[in-house]
C-alpha cells in the first residue's frame, strides 16, 4: 500500500483533506470554528460555520503568516482558538529558519469580537511564571487551555534531557493569556513501549469533560503509522496540579487500524454536537502506511472525526466504526 494506491474505506474518507492537528471549537455565539496545521507550515488559517459538517466546505481565511526570518519563521504548528477573559486568542508553536527545531509557543490576540473578520495582534512568546527557570527553555509545542473551577490552565508538550530528548506533558495555571502563574508540573512521560516508537513522545493534549471526570487525551510515538492516542483522567474536585491525582491508561485508546485504512491517528480535539448530546473526537490520520522520507513532511494527514461513546464505567470509547457523518 502506498500514497498513490491506498484503499478507500467507509472510515478513512477525510472530513477536511491535508489539515493536521485539527482543532474545532464551538462557542455560545452558535458558530463553530476550525483551525489546523497546513502542509506548508507557513500560516494560520480559520474556517467558520453554523454546523460542524459545513466546516468541510467553508471558506478558509489566512489570519497570520510566518515571519520572513528569525523567530516564528518556520514550522508554524498546531494552532488552537480559545475564548478567555472576554477575548479570542490563538495558541500555536513556531520555529526559527536559522534553527528550525527551536520550537516555542506563541500567542495571538484578536482585536475585536469576530475572530474571522477582525485583526489579530502578536503577543509574542508564551512566558513562564516568575521564578520558573524550566518552562519553554526547549522544544515546546501543542498547547491547549482548560477551564477548571473558574481558572484557566495551560497544558503543553516540552522536550527534556540530552541527546535524543523525551517529550513530556506539563500543566500550569494561567496568570494571563500569555503568562503562567505557577511553575510547570509534569503530568505524563512516555512510559510505555507504544509511546516510544521512533521517538519517546507525549504531545497534543486535548480535554474532554464527562460526568465528574476530566479526561486528557494525548498523542504518542513518531508521526507515522505508530502515532496513537493515550489518555489520562482525574476526578473533579481533585487538585489538578498534583500529578498523583491523575490516572494514566496503560494502552492506547486510538491507534492504527489497517483494515479500516486509518494510519497514525492522533493530535485530536473535542467538540460538542449542535444539540449538545454528543462528544465528537476530531483527529488527523493518513490513509496509507508507506511514507517516503520524514513523515512530518508528508502532506497527507487528513482531518477525520468519530463520535465518542461511553462504556459502563462512564469512560470514553474511541471506536473508528463510529465515524462522524455530517
Amino acid at each position: 500500500m502506498n500514497r498513490d494506491h491506498y484503499v478507500t474505506t467507509l472510515y478513512n474518507r477525510p472530513f477536511i483533506p491535508n489539515r493536521a492537528d485539527p482543532h474545532i471549537s464551538g462557542y455560545s455565539d452558535g458558530i463553530y470554528y476550525f483551525t489546523a496545521s497546513v502542509p506548508e507550515y507557513d500560516r494560520i488559517i480559520l474556517r467558520r460555520a453554523d454546523k460542524i459538517g459545513d466546516l468541510a466546505g467553508a471558506e478558509e481565511k489566512v489570519l497570520w503568516r510566518k515571519h520572513p526570518s528569525g523567530e516564528q519563521s518556520f514550522h508554524i504548528w498546531a494552532p488552537e482558538l480559545h475564548y478567555l477573559w472576554g477575548k479570542w486568542y490563538i495558541y500555536y508553536a513556531a520555529g526559527d529558519i536559522n534553527d528550525i527545531w527551536a520550537i516555542r509557543p506563541y500567542v495571538l490576540e484578536c482585536q475585536g469580537n469576530d475572530p474571522f473578520q477582525d485583526e489579530w495582534r502578536e503577543l509574542g512568546k508564551m512566558q513562564a511564571a516568575d521564578g520558573d527557570e524550566f518552562s519553554f527553555q526547549d522544544f515546546s509545542l501543542d498547547a491547549t487551555v482548560m477551564e477548571y473551577n473558574g481558572e484557566y490552565y495551560y497544558i503543553w508538550a516540552e522536550k527534556t534531557g540530552a541527546g535524543k530528548k523525551i517529550s513530556n506533558l506539563y500543566i500550569a495555571r494561567l496568570e494571563r493569556p500569555d503568562k503562567l502563574s505557577t511553575a510547570q508540573v509534569l503530568l505524563s512521560s512516555p512510559d510505555y513501549s507504544w509511546e516510544r516508537i521512533g521517538f519517546w513522545v507525549n504531545e497534543g493534549p486535548a480535554v474532554l469533560k464527562h460526568g465528574h471526570t476530566i479526561y486528557l487525551t494525548y498523542s504518542a510515538s513518531s508521526t507515522g503509522e505508530a502515532y496513537c492516542m493515550g489518555m489520562l483522567s482525574i476526578r473533579e474536585g481533585e487538585d489538578i496540579l498534583d500529578p498523583n491525582n491523575w490516572v494514566k491508561c496503560k494502552c492506547p485508546v486510538l491507534a492504527t487500524d489497517r483494515e479500516k485504512g486509518i494510519f497514525g491517528p492522533g493530535h485530536n480535539s473535542f467538540v460538542k454536537s449542535e444539540d449538545g448530546t454528543k462528544d465528537i473526537c476530531v483527529f488527523h490520520a493518513r490513509c496509507y502506511d508507506e511514507i517516503t522520507g520524514d513523515p512530518l513532511y508528508d502532506p497527507n494527514r487528513h482531518t477525520m472525526m468519530i463520535d465518542v461513546e461511553w462504556n459502563e464505567n462512564g469512560d470514553p470509547v474511541f471506536d473508528l466504526k463510529n465515524k462522524y457523518l455530517k
